[in-house]
């Protein structure tokens, strides 16, 4: 195979200029800013055709999309992978600058219902977001980037193992854009595959010195899951790495999203208006629980931003008010009654409906921004945030912890236990603060302050067990300190970011199945990018992090687990690295080795299992044709036996097994 490479490496060719890393991060558009942002913004620009976000974002340091069945996936930004039902609530996902889901109804599998695909540039912040961003921006915020109009005709097709065939497909002119993604593929496991099918369209006009840009995004998921395989090591199994334990599961999901973005100016201020829409329906089978029962769960909402700036000689002021209304609902339903188990379980997991009940939402939130420049190389920055979420929520069944036709379980009561009717407001007030210092050569120095907060979600509220009527939560609040360096020197860019973190309310829920908020955890570490071109044909791209995040708190928790301070938080590895080399000139193209490192974790809270991390190794290459190109991916080179996600729970560990050595051809044309 190396012999292979190094004939490969000696043949002469012509140079296909691979893309530089983008300079330009927006993580939105109201916060346009040069790579001088005070912060840990990263741009991933150079987009491999990849099949899941999970080969993308690990050009971001501590970044780790946790590849779960089919299209599924867990994040990790500068953070553990978090599960349950909020923790999709640290991170805040955004499609040109506007959230894809209203605070309180996130899903953990949010980038599927981004047009990653085809999205021009994703911008990855790490930490607690600005004073624009609001609930969510805990530990950070990922912005997908769409393409604008232009003159464009773009068609590819990429096919792989495993029966994938993804169309894209992509026409524009002066106003107009419209982009499409859709994949059929199947996978090396027993009966898991998925379909799906996203639509991206936009059209921009000018009317009465207003600039407006209009969009309107679709997505459709329909896949066959599959869940854990159980036993140690399981994943290095040739025949357990392959079973699906759970034939029966699925996962369906819808989402709609449109908004029109106006700018314009009045004197000296620019102002920017963006109403926006957005409906969602999900429907997935809980294979993983007793009795396996149905969720269905979806959100229709609306709201507005506005922004107006105005620059003052060495100041410049930002100011805003956010709104967003949602109308959320959830369902779920048990078939029949569990059929294997204890007496206890049996009796307390009824068949019929388990939870039936809405919850209208109002998020109103006001921020201010200055910049200041008191000399030419000195900026400091500083914002303030004020939000307020209100919940609303009806329960459509009877109240308790009944079965659904009111009557009572065995045992002092069916496990799920459905609140009365109740209201629940969350405020919280959010600073930022930073420093930083221009050098002549080009580089520069940061410090910078920031809180992050998300109020609790609702499942978290109103989806309680046993005995727990009414769920006693406050906002998670986290807050960071972070020291950066950012340069570009010559043939070398670079970033270095030294951070420390400490969230407080940490939910979670305990050992009497209570959802609380007394938890604590610290986050810890220095995360490194780096750019280099040491040739006319060659190009160097790396990311490290080293990181620490820790419980700060001493408790029982559920399923068993004895939480410490001072333990690591489960799944959350202390290192995690990306070296990617590339060379021109490679028969006529491009080649890339890319090599993946995921150090060890524990895979429980009171660190008596873990798992030991691994090594990946994937090739690629790609080369231009007049209007056409063609690239080829090998992806895991040395058929590595790894898990893309570990646990330990009901006593055995259990995993996501990562993929052998697989294959991708695409044919692109661009006209």
């Amino acid at each position: 195979m190396w012999m292979l490479l190094w004939t490969m490496y000696s043949v002469g060719a012509v140079p296909d200029e691979p893309q530089e890393i983008e300079v330009v991060t927006v993580v939105s558009r109201r916060t346009d800013r040069s790579v001088d942002l005070p912060a840990s913004v990263h741009a991933i620009s150079e987009q491999p055709a990849a099949t899941h976000p999970n080969e993308i974002f690990s050009a971001a340091p501590g970044g780790w999309i946790s590849r779960g069945s089919g299209q599924e996936h867990l994040t990790a930004l500068r953070s553990p992978v978090l599960t349950g039902a909020g923790a999709c609530g640290a991170f805040l996902y955004l499609e040109n600058g506007i959230p894809v889901r209203p605070p309180g109804f996130c899903n953990v599998n949010n980038l599927f219902e981004l047009i990653w695909e085809r999205a021009e540039a994703h911008d990855v912040l790490l930490g607690p977001g600005s004073a624009l961003h609001g609930s969510n921006a805990l530990h950070g915020a990922i912005n997908a980037r769409m393409p604008g109009p232009g003159h464009s005709r773009q068609l590819r097709l990429d096919i792989g193992e495993h029966d994938l065939v993804t169309g894209h497909v992509e026409l524009g002119g002066d106003q107009w854009v419209v982009s499409a993604v859709g994949t059929s593929s199947g996978s090396f496991r027993a009966l898991e595959g998925y379909d799906q099918q996203k639509l991206y369209a936009r059209y921009d006009f000018s009317w009465r010195g207003a600039s407006v840009e209009n969009w309107f995004s679709a997505t459709n998921l329909n896949q066959e899951t599959a869940g854990f395989i159980l036993g140690f090591e399981s994943y290095r199994d040739p025949e357990l790495r392959r079973a699906n334990l759970n034939p029966e599961a699925y996962r369906d999901n819808r989402a709609f999203r449109a908004a029109s973005r106006w700018t314009w100016d009045h004197g000296d201020w620019s102002f920017e208006l963006t109403p926006f829409a957005r409906s969602n329906r999900m429907e997935f089978l809980q294979h993983f629980l007793p009795g396996k029962p149905l969720e269905e769960n979806g959100q229709d909402s609306f709201g507005v931003q506005l922004l107006a700036r105005r620059q003052f000689d060495t100041l410049e002021l930002t100011a805003g008010l956010d709104l967003d209304h949602a109308d959320g609902f959830l369902r779920q339903t048990q078939d029949g009654p569990v059929e294997d188990g204890s007496p206890f379980l049996i009796a307390t997991r009824p068949a019929g409906a388990h939870y039936d009940y809405q919850v209208d939402a109002l998020t109103q939130a006001i921020y201010g921004e200055l910049l200041w420049n008191p000399v030419p190389a000195w900026t400091v920055a500083a914002g303030l945030r004020a939000e307020r979420t209100d919940y609303s929520y009806d329960n459509r069944l009877a109240d308790g912890n009944l079965r659904e036709d009111g009557t009572a379980c065995g045992f002092g009561g069916c496990l799920y236990n459905r609140p009365g009717d109740r209201d629940d407001d969350f405020s919280e007030i959010a600073p930022k603060f930073s420093l930083s210092r221009h050098f002549d050569d080009g580089s520069r120095a940061y410090v910078r302050l920031a809180r992050g907060f998300r109020a609790p979600q609702a499942t978290e509220l109103y989806r309680l067990q046993r005995g727990q009527d009414v769920a006693d939560l406050d906002s998670e609040i986290l807050d960071a300190a972070e020291v950066g360096y950012k340069f570009s020197q010559g043939t070398l860019d670079g970033s270095l970011a030294l951070f420390y973190m400490k969230k407080d309310n940490f939910i979670f829920r305990d050992a009497d199945g209570f959802n609380v908020s007394d938890g604590a955890t610290r986050h810890a570490g220095v995360e490194a990018s780096l750019a280099w071109r040491p040739g006319d044909l060659w190009k160097v791209q790396a990311t490290a992090t080293l990181a620490d995040h820790s419980y700060a708190f001493s408790r029982d928790a559920a399923l068993g687990e004895s939480i410490q301070s001072g333990n690591e938080v489960d799944t959350a590895p202390d290192r995690l690295g990306r070296v990617a080399a590339t060379r021109l000139g490679l028969l006529g193209g491009r080649g890339t080795v890319e090599w993946i490192h995921q150090g060890d974790y524990f895979v429980d809270a009171a660190n008596e299992h873990r798992y030991e991390g691994h090594d990946l190794f994937h090739l690629s290459w790609r080369r231009p044709f007049e209007a056409w190109s063609i690239e080829l991916r090998l992806e895991n080179l040395f058929n590595t036996r790894y898990a893309e996600r570990a646990d330990f729970a009901f006593g055995n560990y259990r995993y996501f097994p990562g993929q052998g050595r697989t294959w991708l051809v695409s044919l692109a044309y661009d006209g």
